[in-house]
């Protein structure tokens, strides 16, 4: 597996991990032998980075991680997130950044992965009420008493990213970015390679997308959140999916997948660039993986970006409630 750099002085990751989110029932249904079976089949191709948080599946995507890991804690490098979860209408989402909830979150995903320290410990979400340099703060004490190795921010400002860096070296940066979401391009890709702190890219597959896979959002589960996003209502959708499938001509002339172009491109954009695409499946985080060794000509890249330019989609990528926590 190719392996990048996070950042000057930073952990070396595979260039392609794996985001369990999905495993604890997000896009669907999804059976824990099935996600652990997965877990452990990502360890075995070299896609040791592994990305989970405590908000996903109420905890229950931690210890899922956590198990499959058990015997092979040397083998992955583990990240996982606190101060996230999905906004609710009149609950109020400050709090999260508060230092005595800070160490209060890391003991709980401890207990959770069954593990003494994480390899990277990100801020899910900004918090609005607490200064970053307090946040940030904290985290760094986690880092002093062996808790984590690295610290990390998710969907941050620039202004906060320089802020929260400057009380302790971030090594990542993870924000969603994909043909599909191009919003990193400027100024906060900008930001982190001035600093020297890595790119991790979530979603890459534009969730799913850009696989080629998803053509009737009807036929998602009641609870899938995509259900709930703009990109993926009415002729957003339409026109969305017609993008993807001018996407997918170019991937068969080439004889690959859709999804394997479209994580080819978002390393294509940089060498301190990594991808944590999720599946519950070994066949796709086979096909995935595969795609760190795809090479794409100059020209394959303009005809990619002829297809889909940065302004090419349709819709914002979250509603505005779950919009407003991000970028700040």
């Amino acid at each position: 597996m190719l392996q990048r750099r996070l950042g000057v002085g930073g952990p070396t990751v595979a260039a392609i991990g794996l985001g369990a989110m999905g495993l604890s029932g997000r896009y669907g249904p999804a059976s824990d032998d099935e996600s652990i079976a997965t877990i452990q089949r990502a360890l075995d191709l070299g896609a040791t980075h592994i990305d989970t948080a405590e908000s996903y599946g109420a905890g229950h995507n931690e210890t899922l991680v956590g198990r499959a890991i058990a015997a092979r804690r040397d083998d992955v490098f583990l990240a996982t997130k606190f101060g996230g979860g999905v906004p609710k209408p009149g609950v109020p989402q400050g709090g999260r950044g508060r230092p005595e909830a800070v160490r209060r979150s890391m003991e709980g995903s401890l207990r959770r992965l069954g593990v003494d320290s994480v390899d990277l410990y990100y801020l899910h979400r900004v918090d609005p009420d607490t200064p970053i340099e307090e946040t940030v703060g904290a985290m760094s004490d986690l880092v002093a008493a062996g808790k984590a190795r690295f610290l990390g921010l998710s969907e941050a400002a620039p202004a906060t990213i320089r802020r929260a860096h400057a009380v302790h070296p971030i090594a990542a940066l993870q924000t969603e970015y994909s043909l599909f979401t191009r919003d990193p391009e400027g100024e906060i890709l900008a930001t982190v390679r001035e600093l020297d702190i890595g790119f991790v890219a979530y979603s890459p597959l534009g969730r799913g997308v850009l696989t080629g896979t998803v053509t009737d959002p009807a036929a998602f589960s009641g609870e899938d959140p995509r259900l709930t996003l703009p990109r993926f209502q009415g002729e957003n959708f339409a026109h969305n999916a017609r993008l993807a499938a001018a996407l997918g001509s170019i991937a068969e002339e080439l004889e690959i997948t859709p999804a394997q172009l479209a994580l080819a491109w978002l390393l294509h954009q940089g060498d301190d660039i990594v991808a944590i695409p999720g599946t519950r499946r070994q066949a796709n985080l086979e096909m995935n993986v595969a795609a760190a060794d795809v090479a794409l000509s100059d020209a394959t890249l303009a005809r990619i970006e002829g297809v889909l330019s940065a302004d090419s989609v349709r819709g914002p990528r979250y509603p505005e409630l779950m919009m407003q926590r991000v970028n700040l």
